[in-house]
């Protein structure tokens, strides 16, 4: 349905000097997908979006949508915002004050002069999917966020849009809504087939809404796939660190068994069974992530298998977190951050082991020496 080629869009700052925001973005999205660029602030993802829908003018590329173009560099195609036939959704809602929920849904049938009765039909049956069918009458300004998002979304769904554009959405609500409105976003482009982009800084909601992730950084696009595939397989230190939490073991390759995709690195836990990440060599200096939750903790050592990664440690420090808890374990200079039920009672500075499946284990590729450890948390 979308299909974005080596898109570059450029603009300059308040002090003159040229801001790179999207550089040499490509993606395709197929019919009825959600896709979502996820990143940092300043990565370029929203700007990537505003090209997508017009309100950027790139420097260069390609964009497509069901094999029209709506923008060429090199055929000199640029199709205004208003002629795209494309949905958005702002982070603010933009909705309009003076008019009231049917009125703000109406407003863009009206202005495709559509006939009164049409126009009626289509907006109810869209307020009645995002549950604001019995709001009709009141007044935009005295519905809660919930209710405003939706009505926003309501409004770009009235124009039956082949392309669904959403720009944070979410970001404004508290954080038991913006869980309840995730599901219903979910819900309602699932039931509607929509074609989305989906722009968000919050993993989370990146992982629970999309079929597909291209993860942002400075620009670039540096990994697209999954949500299990970005979160269980990083293809580098930036994605491991970003999506999620983890732990960096800094270490060497010694072998790499490239058919089996497995390598092996000497660390100062010892030598380590992973996943080896595209790029990764015989000597090259890597980390290896794992998350919390793949870090097994036993206070009996326990029955090695092929893969497994097994290594006495001692207890650091834990937080009791209710239904689990967070387990802080050490080997020498190394603290691994571990997850286990809360039924684990080990006390602080008692031996226990560690178990990692090389499977859960990825090593990245670094370009400088790496540290002994390095946990990190976003």
């Amino acid at each position: 349905m979308l299909s974005v080629k080596a898109l570059y869009t450029e603009y300059a700052s308040e002090h003159g000097t040229v801001v790179k925001a999207a550089q040499n973005v490509a993606f395709e999205v197929p019919e009825g997908k959600l896709f979502t660029l996820l990143g940092p602030s300043g990565c370029g993802k929203t700007t990537t979006l505003r090209s997508i829908a017009g309100l950027e003018r790139p420097v260069s590329g390609e964009i497509e949508v069901a094999g029209r173009a709506v923008y060429s560099s090199s055929r000199g195609i640029f199709v205004a915002p208003n002629k795209r036939n494309f949905g958005m959704v702002f982070q603010s809602y933009a909705i309009w004050p003076h008019m009231n929920v049917f009125q703000n849904v109406a407003f863009p049938l009206e202005v495709r002069k559509l006939a009164r009765r049409e126009i009626a039909d289509k907006v109810m049956r869209v307020l009645a999917a995002v549950q604001l069918g019995h709001l009709v009458d009141r007044e935009a300004t005295k519905l809660s966020g919930g209710q405003q998002q939706r009505l926003a979304l309501a409004r770009a769904l009235v124009m039956e849009p082949q392309l669904l554009l959403l720009d944070e959405p979410l970001s404004n609500l508290d954080a038991k809504l913006r869980d309840a409105m995730r599901t219903e976003l979910k819900r309602l482009q699932r039931e509607f087939n929509l074609t989305t982009v989906y722009v968000t800084h919050d993993q989370t909601e990146a992982l629970a809404l999309s079929h597909e992730i291209a993860v942002m950084n400075d620009g670039f696009i540096v990994q697209i796939g999954t949500p299990r595939q970005i979160y269980e397989q990083p293809s580098n230190q930036f994605v491991a660190d970003f999506v999620g939490q983890t732990n960096f073991i800094g270490g060497t390759v010694t072998a790499v068994d490239e058919p089996a995709g497995r390598c092996r690195v000497m660390t100062a836990l010892g030598e380590l069974k992973a996943h080896a990440a595209d790029g990764v060599v015989r000597d090259a200096a890597v980390v290896v992530s794992v998350r919390p939750e793949d870090v097994e903790l036993s206070e009996q050592e326990p029955t090695p298998e092929a893969d497994d990664n097994i290594v006495r440690t001692t207890v650091h420090a834990k937080d009791f977190l209710g239904e689990y808890l967070d387990f802080q374990v050490r080997v020498g200079d190394v603290v691994l951050q571990a997850r286990a039920h809360s039924s684990l009672r080990t006390p602080t500075g008692d031996p226990i082991f560690v178990r990692m499946r090389a499977a859960k284990c990825v090593a990245i590729r670094t370009n400088t020496a790496p540290p002994a450890s390095l946990a990190s948390q976003q």
